[in-house]
């Protein structure tokens, strides 16, 4: 033996621990592993610094060790959690291996996607934002619509002296904001019409010329007629949170029903309407006339302020008449009859079959609404009627096709989504449903560790012990 190996104490040999030993290599342990008891731990046993530093060191590596197993113990369940959450959210389970590239363009997709999704949702909450004052416009109109029915009802039924009165209140708020909204849009000339022109005449007999028989027997006999007849005509519909359906019911159906509360319902109408005291009962012939009459100083105004005076701006399309918009309007009746008729011959055509149809529409309140209070609520609840068929129509069929066509927009935007999801992965590895069966444990989930290499031979750490002992105890579980 030379002299070095003689001068230098032998190397401790260290021994392969086994998953039960109680000197196992732990974590941070192997740099400070305690000397096996052979021939150096003799030799060293002696010193008594050495026994101090070992029991030392030995006590705080200990205690270092049980918390980095504690710690490391919760890290475990918790990333063991995390991947559960994981798998379970996974419906398909990728089987090929070589799909690293077709993995990125999926997740790509998948990304572009979820921003155009996105994307919509952010612009759908902006317009539902914007809409606030526009829901609110329709909650106060709905809340209008319905107690002016209600307040309407209960005047009838307790008090129908007052119904004139209300008549005019509602007057005095819904027409100034109809001609506010009208001009806006530039429907104006719409405010021309005939209706608008027999409101204002009815007002006048009501508050200024409550004595005339002659304009009594006009108001009567044109708001039974043209104005309770539009309601079908124009297909007004009770549609309680639109404030222009609103309004334009109240035009054509408030008229008929106070004059038909004045001359059967009003207790005692003589006083208060002097003229009814001359009519108790309608001439046909002079009522025909009278009506004829104030229907003809309209129509002559009407030709004259707006299809003369205004024809430049109605023929360019900067201006709406009721004209213009019957003779665009091919499903109806009247719009088909102006189209079959010669471009120079429809004005004065459209004229005269207005003062037609206002003469056979006022043929029933001259010959039975005026003598007979049966059939004047029958003819009331008629019209009523329409306009409540009308406004279920527009609730089911208008509110049914606008959602069809957003779910018909949104079926589209998906499948367009998925087609360019499929084109650009024209080789996509093989998937196939995972059952949440398979996930709800932890040794069903794939394997994400560390391959180890079997070139080096390594102690055995205790966390592989950790892992079986886990694994077999949640299985006995």
């Amino acid at each position: 033996m030379s002299d070095g190996s003689i001068s230098q104490p032998p190397s401790p040999v260290l021994q392969p621990s086994t998953p039960g030993s109680i000197t196992g290599l732990g974590y941070f342990s192997v740099p400070f592993e305690k000397f096996v008891k052979d021939d150096m731990s003799d030799w060293a046993s002696g010193f008594t610094l050495m026994d101090t530093v070992e029991t030392y060191f030995d006590s705080r590596l200990d205690l270092l060790q049980r918390r980095l197993s504690k710690h490391s113990d919760r890290l475990k369940i918790k990333a063991e959690s995390k991947f559960n959450d994981v798998f379970k959210k996974d419906v398909f389970k990728r089987k090929s291996g070589k799909g690293d590239a077709l993995t990125d363009n999926l997740e790509k997709e998948m990304q572009k996607l979820k921003l155009k999704m996105t994307q919509r949702m952010t612009s759908l909450s902006a317009s539902w934002q914007s809409a606030k004052i526009v829901r609110t416009r329709e909650k106060v109109t709905f809340f209008g619509g319905v107690m002016s029915m209600v307040i309407t009802s209960l005047l009838f039924g307790m008090k129908p002296e007052w119904i004139h009165i209300f008549y005019t209140f509602l007057a005095i708020i819904l027409l100034p904001m109809r001609v506010y909204i009208y001009k806006k849009r530039a429907w104006h000339y719409f405010l021309f019409d005939l209706c608008y022109y027999c409101n204002i005449l009815n007002f006048v007999w009501i508050w200024a010329m409550p004595d005339s028989p002659a304009l009594f027997v006009a108001c009567y006999c044109l708001s039974h007629g043209s104005l309770a007849s539009a309601v079908i005509t124009w297909r007004n519909s009770l549609v309680f949170h639109d404030f222009d359906k609103v309004t334009s019911l109240f035009i054509h159906i408030y008229a008929p029903l106070t004059f038909t509360v004045i001359r059967h319902y009003y207790p005692e109408p003589q006083t208060r309407f002097p003229a009814l005291a001359e009519l108790p009962h309608l001439n046909p012939f002079r009522s025909l006339l009278l009506s004829s009459i104030i229907y003809s100083i309209w129509q002559l105004l009407y030709w004259k302020v707006v299809l003369i005076d205004r024809r430049k701006k109605i023929e360019s399309g900067q201006r709406i008449t009721s004209f213009s918009w019957l003779l665009n309007d091919k499903r109806g009746v009247i719009g088909r009859m102006l189209a079959a008729t010669k471009p120079e011959n429809r004005e004065w055509s459209f004229m005269l079959g207005q003062l037609v149809y206002s003469i056979l529409t006022e043929l029933p309140a001259v010959f039975l609404l005026y003598d007979s209070k049966a059939w004047s609520a029958a003819f009331l609840i008629l019209i009523f009627s329409v306009c409540v068929w009308n406004g279920g129509g527009f609730y089911i069929e208008v509110f049914g096709r606008k959602f069809e066509r957003e779910l018909e927009a949104l079926r589209k935007e998906l499948a367009e989504a998925y087609a360019r999801t499929s084109s650009s992965a024209p080789t996509s590895p093989t998937l196939v449903a995972q059952s949440d069966d398979g996930l709800s444990t932890v040794a069903n989930s794939p394997n994400l560790g560390p391959v180890p290499d079997k070139t080096t031979s390594s102690p055995e750490l205790p966390i592989a012990d950790l892992n079986a002992t886990s694994s077999e105890t949640k299985k006995d579980q």
